[in-house]
């Protein structure tokens, strides 16, 4: 019968191994770090940006990890044992590019080299986040940077109730909200924020209420007031994404315009009976809501909501996508909606792209910032700008 040792002599017989410094010059030409440790090892230290699965998950977690079977892989441990078995394990599965690094974690931290204490989550948070955790393009990192995110909510609506409540289950650490209206019955057929009981509370207090008992790990900021000149400054600095869920334009060339002084992208929404839109407006990245819409249109051309009605699931659909969005942004996933504009039209259930592109003749820009004044809009939501220096 075999003996470990045999069994690991077999294992090596069959694998590549480099030192530590082949596998630093294999690392600085882009190959992937494979730390088959146990979670309480990982959680001491470990090689800068190394994929975690512990060598008894390998075979269940590798494939959804690493797809590319093809890409260079240093695998290693505390001193090269588990590594070994796990480049064997690699390489029948079809994984052509694996070497082990001899004298594992132990001898790479012994002789100076670079590592870092990575980031961990509480095991509430690993339970709560499970299936974020287990995304490759999420993992650990990226909910961590959720967690230290911070996202304002421009109203506690229609739109803001869905994109609020994905926000914080997906464990947004800071939601900011402005809203200065009560909860009212006829809020009820689409703000899911809210119920009867709350009928009459202030709707930033009842937005608070749902979302921490939805998700503890959320710290919610409430802001009982109507944005303005005299305080959207103050309001939105600090945050990193603001989601619009305003229905008038005085609101969203005010928030366009300080968006975009401070560099602060915007995830726009807008809902018009069974329409509706979403964008990006990233002023450092691409175009923003003044690129789009140059000048308000006439009002017999616009009719709010309140007077033209609105299908109660489409604010939940896209809010959904608002929020969607926004944690694309935060964890610089896919292709936000930069440049580009989504329209979903649920009567034909139709969902359509349009790219937008800057107005030359915009001058609210980023790189103008200095210029743009805050100040209240008037009719025609002119924007402030100072004269060139």
């Amino acid at each position: 019968m075999a003996t470990f040792r045999d069994l690991l002599s077999a294992a090596k017989s069959e694998i590549n191994e480099v030192d530590t410094d082949g596998a630093s010059s294999a690392i600085a030409e882009g190959a992937l770090v494979l730390d088959v440790r146990e979670p309480d090892e990982f959680e001491e230290g470990a090689l800068q940006n190394a994929i975690h699965i512990p060598r008894g998950h390998l075979e269940a977690q590798i494939e959804g990890r690493i797809v590319d079977k093809s890409a260079a892989i240093v695998a290693y441990c505390a001193g090269g044992v588990r590594s070994a078995f796990a480049a064997k394990t690699l390489g029948e599965l079809g994984y052509t590019n694996v070497v082990s690094m001899e004298g594992g974690y132990g001898r790479w931290k012994d002789e100076g080299r670079d590592w870092k204490k990575p980031v961990t989550l509480t095991p509430e948070q690993n339970n709560r986040y499970k299936r974020h955790l287990l995304l490759p393009e999420v993992g650990v990192a990226g909910q961590t940077k959720l967690l230290d995110a911070k996202v304002l909510m421009l109203g506690a609506g229609g739109l803001g109730s869905p994109a609020a409540l994905y926000l914080a289950a997906a464990g947004v650490g800071t939601i900011g909200i402005v809203d200065m209206d009560d909860v009212d019955s006829s809020n009820l057929q689409r703000q899911i924020l809210h119920n009867i009981d709350r009928i009459g509370d202030r709707k930033v207090d009842s937005a608070k209420k749902t979302l921490t008992m939805l998700n503890p790990d959320v710290n919610v900021v409430t802001y009982d007031t109507r944005l303005d000149a005299s305080n959207i400054m103050d309001i939105l600095e600090g945050y990193d994404v603001v989601v619009d869920g305003a229905d008038n334009f005085p609101s969203r060339y005010l928030l366009n315009d300080a968006s975009v002084k401070l560099g602060i992208p915007v995830v726009h929404g807008s809902i018009f009976r069974f329409e509706g839109m979403v964008s990006v407006f990233h002023p450092t990245a691409g175009p923003t809501y003044r690129d789009m819409v140059p000048e308000p249109p006439p009002a017999e051309l616009a009719p709010s909501c309140a007077e033209a009605g609105v299908l109660g699931v489409l604010p939940g659909i896209i809010g959904s996508i608002q929020a969607l969005e926004t944690i694309k942004v935060i964890l610089d996933l896919g292709e936000p909606l930069i440049g580009r504009i989504l329209t979903v039209d649920t009567n034909d259930m139709e969902f359509r792209v349009f790219n937008l592109k800057p107005n030359p003749e915009n001058e609210v820009t980023y790189e103008n910032r200095d210029r743009i004044e805050i100040k209240e809009l008037d009719g025609l939501c002119a924007p402030g700008l100072a004269a060139p220096h």
